[in-house]
């Protein structure tokens, strides 16, 4: 770790891919909904040179070369946020290259323990809270950095470092499936990544993971 609580790994620039300079003429939505940290993705877009639209219009989305579902906050008040506007359906039918973060993550999977919520299902995958076994060294939720294992050849990986570390802030996780791509451990191993046709999803933060969060960012605007 580095004097500032970073991993060392943060230290190297891997470098962003110089095809990244094709995408400034590229449409990506963020999707906004009642949740938050929604802001701090737009500014990492930002750092990238990519410009992002946050909004909830679906014909903004479904229009977009590329979309992202970041999120921070309860997944049943988030689901009936969705289900209103119509979102969840549009999200369900989505064809592009589609990113969901964090909350995004758990709300693209079937069900999630919070609230007993049934969420949007494209991951057949549950979603548990974190319960630590006989041990207080585990304090949920889970925050700080962690190591993410890649388990595939994925390209949302291309040219990680082999050991990286991520920024998590959660109390809820996915379950390990044949769509975890890469997985963390944190009291049991819990899926990191999910990757499904067009769909990825990542439970990190990477707009908060440093040189790595971007690299991750910068593979998905690529896809």
């Amino acid at each position: 770790m580095t004097e500032d609580g970073r991993p060392k790994t943060e230290e190297r620039h891997f470098g962003l891919p110089s095809s990244v300079s094709r995408l400034l003429n590229m449409k990506i939505a963020v999707i906004k909904y009642n949740s938050g940290n929604v802001q701090s993705v737009l500014y990492a877009l930002e750092r990238l040179g990519v410009n992002a639209e946050l909004t909830d219009d679906p014909e903004v989305i479904r229009a977009a070369d590329k979309v992202i579902f970041p999120g921070q906050g309860e997944a049943s008040t988030a689901m009936r946020y969705l289900k209103e506007r119509k979102l969840d359906q549009l999200i369900s039918d989505i064809k592009q290259p589609f990113l969901g973060v964090c909350l995004g993550l758990q709300l693209l999977c079937e069900h999630s323990e919070e609230n007993d919520t049934e969420c949007l299902g494209i991951f057949p995958v549950k979603v548990n809270r974190f319960v630590p076994e006989n041990s207080q060294e585990f304090k949920v939720p889970h925050v700080g950095w962690n190591e993410l294992e890649n388990l595939a050849n994925n390209p949302l990986l291309k040219d990680l470092p082999a050991e990286p570390f991520v920024y998590y802030v959660h109390s809820f996780y996915a379950e390990l499936s044949d769509y975890t791509i890469a997985q963390t451990h944190y009291i049991h191993d819990f899926s990191g990544i999910l990757h499904r046709d067009n769909y990825y999803a990542i439970q990190a933060h990477p707009e908060k993971s440093g040189l790595v969060g971007e690299k991750l960012l910068s593979n998905f605007l690529c896809i």
